[in-house]
């Protein structure tokens, strides 16, 4: 719990401009606690930390939770950009829109049931699925 492999300790500052990078706002914010940072922040705050332990895969339950729509498409790209540089992301998302765009296969549960299941973009065409969580 918590512990850190000699790799991890040794590219931490290097992760931590990694981190910086994908959320700038963050070092901006860098002298502020945690609690009293906006709801996006937190959430930056968040994967950031999940990010420092050069993880294979990162999971990430809810993401855009109370965000307002511009900066759930910000943590969207972001989530995007930590996957294209080679890091799984496991996540269980409401937001069916991008978290169906994002994904490579996807899962759509229903009363804790797989109603349905595949890729990402075929998913967001299927007849159910749109009209069920998409409104189309």
């Amino acid at each position: 719990l918590g512990a850190q492999s000699p790799e991890v300790r040794r590219l931490r500052q290097k992760t931590l401009a990694e981190v910086f990078e994908l959320f700038p706002r963050l070092k901006e914010r860098l002298k502020q606690k945690a609690g009293t940072l906006s709801g996006g922040e937190q959430q930056m705050l968040a994967i950031g930390r999940g990010l420092m332990s050069r993880p294979k895969l990162l999971m990430l339950d809810e993401p855009s939770l109370g965000l307002s729509p511009l900066l759930v498409s910000s943590i969207f790209e972001t989530i995007e950009r930590v996957n294209r540089a080679g890091t799984m992301i496991l996540l269980v998302e409401q937001n069916v829109y991008h978290a169906l765009k994002l994904s490579k296969r996807a899962y759509v549960l229903e009363n804790g049931t797989v109603r349905l299941e595949g890729e990402g973009r075929e998913l967001l065409n299927n007849d159910h699925v749109r009209s069920a969580y998409l409104g189309i």
